[in-house]
């Protein structure tokens, strides 16, 4: 496998925010969101491990949370063998993929935390949308909002969809760019039931520090 960054944080988002995890960062992404800010991951380029030796690593960190992350982690056929040591290993796994690959192969003890771009990332043609029907109420679509016009298109796929019968939804606005006391005034005025997350690694670390 090609790994760009294992390490123990604060979860920042999610459901699960605010508990310490530790994260496996694969190397290499399909897409090229204009907003990225893991862009050192999108190569595939970093260091060479064997899942085994993965596993072994998240062992010695101690904690039972685990996310894999990218990147985008599904381009690595290698992901799978990685999540049997750790599912076998009773491990909470978490997987967090940009909406764009297959999601079936997934074993359905891990919580799927899937992005739906909206136009502002410049990707929202590259969604594959049949993942949708694989989702579970324990998983997670993720909605990145730049501007009024990425949360009224998010908020058009959620009724379009009857997205809140599928999973679990998050709002994020992008860090930097869109104020979070705007994105919560939205979601007040249209009360939608959606989760608001701000990237708390972030405001703990600042946002340009890697490895958190």
């Amino acid at each position: 496998m090609i790994i760009s960054e294992i390490f123990k944080s604060i979860q920042g988002e999610s459901t699960f925010q605010g508990l310490p995890c530790s994260f496996i960062r694969l190397a290499g992404c399909n897409l090229d969101c204009r907003w990225c800010d893991t862009p050192y991951a999108k190569k595939p380029q970093g260091q060479i491990m064997p899942p085994e030796e993965v596993a072994e690593e998240i062992e010695k960190s101690g904690l039972n949370l685990v996310e894999i992350t990218g990147g985008e982690p599904l381009l690595q056929e290698e992901v799978y063998s990685l999540i049997e040591h750790l599912l076998l290993n009773q491990y909470q796994l978490l997987m967090e993929t940009n909406g764009s690959l297959d999601i079936s192969r997934l074993p359905s003890e891990v919580v799927k935390i899937m992005d739906l771009k909206c136009p502002s990332s410049g990707m929202s043609d590259r969604m594959r949308w049949e993942n949708i029907s694989l989702l579970s109420k324990k998983d997670q679509i993720k909605f990145v909002i730049a501007d009024r016009m990425d949360y009224d298109w998010a908020n058009g796929r959620i009724n379009e969809l009857a997205l809140f019968s599928v999973a679990q939804i998050l709002f994020a606005p992008v860090y930097g760019q869109m104020e979070p006391c705007n994105l919560a005034e939205w979601l007040l005025e249209d009360g939608l039931p959606a989760r608001l997350q701000l990237q708390l690694h972030k405001y703990i670390w600042g946002p340009n520090k890697s490895g958190v």
